[in-house]
């Protein structure tokens, strides 16, 4: 018997459990991150509320715009590079290794805090339902009750929680159509309008405002791209999950903006949403729906918390099994469960950082929905759109160098517009950022977070040049993925590869 190399890879302990997700399932973890009802009942109500805008609706139809253009670049270099790194792993093929490794220092706190942040949500929702049935629980009992579970469910096989996602998220979307019909079916003075449409308040100051806050709306849907190497025929799954998680996540939003409109009057719905905030929709839909269905709907709420956490988990976790695969973080973080294949010390580590984080917050006695989930989220968010941005221009530089047999459509013309919109953003955000934060003018934190973020991408680059020094053979691997290749696509769609050049070839001179 041949005795295996000590150096030799353990190849069921570093690889991710194959082709468990089909469409569906990846469908389901991208809209999960994006969780459209905790969106809907939250970020909408409180964008009408505080900006006053009637133009909710445009701005998330804009803004699906935007992300339709981003993900044509994206999921056309994800037919070509199968990574669980994602936004990592395709800057670095795009931009070079250097900025890759500057985008991974960037991705993980964004994940991780925005995680974190949606736990301060969950336990605050659930405690509120508690109270309703006359059980005093405190927010954080609550939170770290779904700390433990997802905790458990992200050591199991991902396809177990891609089941659990399937089931929350067909309830979710059932009864936001049954809330949407309900509000058009009763509109304001009898009459349905689509004032809300139309794309002029778009070019007035209140728009950059609009389009942040809708942008982070759909924050996770990327989250499909992680799961690439989970995936049933990742090149075709993964295209086709990433646009409908886009389709889906849109359409809820804009219609649901649109809905809350139409039963108030356009005119009316400001007021309306400061008057009743996050129970905007219960109180608009309560007067003609029996009261199950209301308290269905507060059921649901809490549940679409707990899928965005449930998937940011993996998303988390894979991030790190990325990174500790090719050498960038210790190699034990580049091991997973040899039975579900599930990547332990990524999932493990998050978790860690989670309970450290809600203890502190617990201890503290500070508003879990403001301080935990408001700024985690607008931080977190603040880091993926960096890293969208970012990533738009990898695909301009990854097809630059060859188009792959993808149109100039695809390679081109799509990412530049991406880039170009998403630069707009970007620097909108980074403006008002005090402002989304909801900090006056002389708080430091309106230029500490993007500051912070420079900073870690800045650790990044150092990390990666280090290694390039130091370890060079560890350097060459940098966004390799699982075979260290890049496909060439034939003319029948993605069947075998024609070629493949090892990253680190002539063809990819980082």
């Amino acid at each position: 018997m041949t005795q295996k190399d000590p150096f030799e890879p353990d190849i069921v302990a570093r690889a991710l459990a194959k082709n468990r997700l089909g469409v569906p399932s990846v469908v389901f973890f991208g809209v999960a991150g994006a969780a459209p009802l905790t969106v809907i009942i939250g970020a909408i109500s409180a964008t009408y509320a505080i900006i006053g805008s009637t133009a909710v609706p445009i701005a998330y139809v804009a803004v699906a715009a935007i992300l339709s253009l981003f993900t044509v670049g994206f999921v056309a270099m994800s037919r070509h590079i199968v990574n669980s790194g994602a936004f990592y792993s395709y800057i670095s093929h795009g931009l070079g290794r250097i900025v890759g490794v500057g985008a991974a220092f960037v991705a993980l706190p964004a994940y991780s805090v925005m995680q974190i942040g949606l736990y301060g949500l969950f336990g605050a929702a659930a405690a509120n339902i508690l109270a309703a049935f006359g059980v005093v629980t405190p927010w954080w009992v609550c939170a770290i009750a779904a700390w433990l579970i997802v905790t458990v469910l992200g050591l199991l096989w991902v396809d177990l929680s891609g089941k659990v996602l399937a089931v929350l998220l067909v309830l979710e979307i059932s009864i936001v159509l049954i809330y949407d019909l309900t509000m058009v079916s009763h509109p304001h003075n009898g009459h349905i309008t689509f004032s809300s449409f139309s794309p002029a308040p778009l070019l007035t100051p209140v728009a950059g405002s609009l389009l942040v806050i809708a942008i982070a709306g759909f924050v996770g849907f990327e989250a499909t791209v992680v799961l690439s190497e989970e995936a049933k025929d990742p090149k075709r799954t993964i295209a086709r999950a990433t646009h409908w998680a886009v389709i889906i996540a849109a359409f809820m939003c804009s219609i649901s903006a649109w809905a809350m409109a139409v039963t108030t009057g356009p005119e009316n719905i400001a007021a309306t949403a400061g008057e009743h905030q996050t129970d905007l929709v219960f109180f608009l839909v309560g007067k003609h729906l029996p009261t199950p269905l209301i308290d269905l709907g507060y059921l649901l709420f809490l549940t679409s918390v707990f899928a965005a956490l449930l998937a940011f988990q993996a998303a988390v976790a894979r991030y790190q099994f990325a990174l500790g695969r090719e050498g960038v973080l210790p190699s034990g973080f580049g091991r997973t469960h040899p039975r579900t294949g599930a990547p332990l010390a990524g999932s493990i580590t998050q978790s860690i950082i989670a309970i450290i984080a809600l203890s502190l917050y617990a201890v503290s006695g500070l508003d879990p929905l403001v301080y935990l989930f408001a700024w985690m989220s607008t931080i977190g968010g603040l880091g993926v759109l960096i890293l969208m941005w970012a990533t738009s221009a990898a695909v301009i530089g990854f097809f630059a160098r060859g188009r792959r047999r993808e149109n100039v459509w695809r390679a081109f013309i799509a990412p530049f517009l991406s880039f170009l919109l998403l630069s707009v953003v970007l620097t909108a955000t980074v403006i008002g950022f005090g402002e989304l934060l909801q900090v006056d003018g002389s708080s430091p934190f309106q230029w500490l977070i993007p500051v912070l973020y420079c900073g870690v991408a800045l650790i990044g680059f150092c990390w990666a040049g280090i290694m390039r020094a130091g370890r060079p053979e560890v350097y060459a691997q940098i966004g390799r993925g699982a075979d260290g290749r890049v496909s060439l696509l034939t003319d029948n769609d993605f069947p075998k590869p024609l070629h493949a050049d090892p990253v680190g070839a002539r063809s990819y001179p980082y």
